[in-house]
């Protein structure tokens, strides 16, 4: 029996890919594990899906000052003994990768006892973590064109963003029972990410008296994040977070408001659901959500709405304008030569498992 060691953590995007590949590598036989951080969002889901867990220590390696600087690389050095007695424990045939700062010490000690790993960067340029795998790596997979002068040619290959395959089998009457919403009236799914938004949250919230007026509201807002005085509102729903439904609420929208995380918008994009892009201003992040909305912007796939003009108005305007023209929007995605990503990836991960 073929064994493979999954790693990835921090956000739900660094997990969801890699659940995406488990009905396939079950079909082929595999042993799997995964490896994680001790408490992140990636183990709930990974032993929700009866994935032997195993989470190591782990530190997010900053290019700004922070306090946590001084301890976390004491954390990453823990994390790194630890991987290295897992992957000699498990002895796994390939590792592959989906990024964020826990992966690091696992890739490290694949490479120490000589594993072939394969990597998955979802952003249009390597984050950091990712940045120091590469030169570990066998070989590295990325979701735009945009991507691959960014990596050495000999290890890039395009293959688009695994899609966990029942998201494109939901149920609109489903979704619409589970959120108690009518079928009279437009949909609109609000996704902050995982972890929220509270600049998204705030401008829906406040945009609602001008929403209610024509489409409903499904919004999954992050842990922490419910609104107590919004309970019960009509045409309203709220979640923390959503997990097996989620296929019935994709199914039920005709409109999709999100961040522009690489995984997220690539399951738009695969659903071809209408869609609103508000990226992660640069400000707070690398700039990577701002390239990848630009990117679906220009394919004509996505409305873009930066968050430094995100007001309730703003954002009024962006989904009227996007839900009337929502049949261009349709029409592009339907067009987009979108690859079986699932089946690339596995066929990558055989080649050097099964040979």
């Amino acid at each position: 029996m073929k064994k493979i060691v999954l790693t990835g953590g921090g956000t739900a995007g660094h997990v969801t890919p890699n659940l995406a590949l488990l009905p396939s590598l079950k079909e082929r036989g595999y042993e799997i594990h995964y490896i994680g951080s001790y408490n992140g969002i990636e183990r709930k889901l990974v032993e929700g899906a009866g994935i032997a867990y195993d989470g190591i220590s782990s530190g997010k390696l900053r290019r700004y000052f922070d306090l946590k600087n001084f301890s976390d690389p004491f954390r990453v050095l823990k994390g790194c003994g630890q991987a290295l007695r897992l992957i000699r424990k498990y002895r796994p045939d390939v590792v592959f990768s989906k990024g964020g700062f826990v992966s690091v010490p696992v890739v490290l000690a694949a490479k120490h006892y000589k594993i072939p790993t394969i990597i998955h960067e979802s952003d249009m340029t390597p984050g950091l973590a990712n940045k120091i795998c590469i030169p570990s790596a066998s070989k590295v997979c990325c979701n735009f064109p945009e991507t691959l002068p960014y990596l050495p040619a000999e290890k890039a290959v395009l293959t688009g963003s695994p899609i966990r395959k029942e998201l494109l089998e939901g149920d609109r009457l489903t979704g619409l029972n589970y959120s108690g919403l009518s079928a009279s009236r437009p949909v609109i799914l609000v996704i902050g990410g995982s972890l929220g938004s509270v600049a998204v949250n705030r401008a829906v919230r406040n945009a609602l008296p001008k929403l209610l007026k024509t489409y409903q509201i499904i919004h999954i807002c992050g842990k922490g994040n419910l609104d107590e005085s919004l309970i019960g509102k009509n045409g309203y729903v709220q979640y923390e977070y959503v997990d097996t439904p989620l296929r019935h609420l994709f199914a039920a929208a005709d409109l999709i408001l999100s961040r522009a995380g690489a995984n997220s918008i690539c399951e738009i994009l695969a659903l071809r659901k209408p869609n609103v892009l508000i990226p992660l201003s640069a400000s707070a992040s690398r700039g990577d959500q701002i390239l990848n909305a630009r990117s679906f912007e220009k394919q004509g796939f996505s409305t873009v709405l930066e968050e430094e003009q995100l007001t309730d108005d703003s954002l009024f305007d962006a989904i009227e304008t996007t839900y009337q023209n929502r049949q261009n929007y349709i029409t592009a995605m339907e067009q987009s030569t979108l690859k079986d990503a699932v089946s690339t990836v596995i066929h990558l991960i055989a080649s050097y498992a099964e040979t």
